[in-house]
């Protein structure tokens, strides 16, 4: 009889993106989503996701999600420009990566943008935050903050 052994959840998939996130968590045991159940991938169990509900405002689940130390990966092509959000990223110490890609609209291109620049998302659990990095197909850029 195999065991099931706890999961160490690295990314949190915002509500902005939860298709893919709900995606990827069916066949990744590290990823999270708002109102995830949790659940049992690969022999390892993923508790249930400590933002329970899809409208928890920024201000609420950004300190939650990074006092978990999850990487968050979002979908805002405007984030340069949104004072709160990088108010937040910089005061709780967030390590965040948007996408922003006009085409990243539904599950599947937001799924090409992530496949395109994963091995730079990886690069982000190493690094400490705050940050913010904005994700294309094509590009992967730190934003100021």
């Amino acid at each position: 009889m195999s065991r099931v052994k706890p999961s160490d959840v690295r990314f949190y998939f915002d509500a902005d993106i939860r298709g893919l996130g709900i995606l990827l968590a069916g066949i990744r045991p590290d990823v999270t989503y708002p109102g995830d159940p949790g659940g049992e991938i690969h022999k390892r169990f993923r508790p249930p996701c400590v933002v329970k509900d899809v409208s928890t405002p920024d201000d609420v689940w950004i300190p939650q999600v990074t006092k978990e130390s999850w990487l968050i990966i979002t979908r805002d092509r405007h984030i340069r420009s949104r004072p709160r959000e990088i108010a937040a990223v910089r005061a709780y110490g967030a390590r965040m990566v948007a996408l922003t890609a006009a085409e990243a609209t539904n599950t599947f291109h937001q799924l090409e943008v992530v496949m395109c620049r994963w091995r730079d998302i990886l690069r982000c659990l190493d690094r400490t935050g705050p940050f913010i990095y904005t994700a294309t197909r094509s590009t992967f850029e730190r934003v100021p903050i």
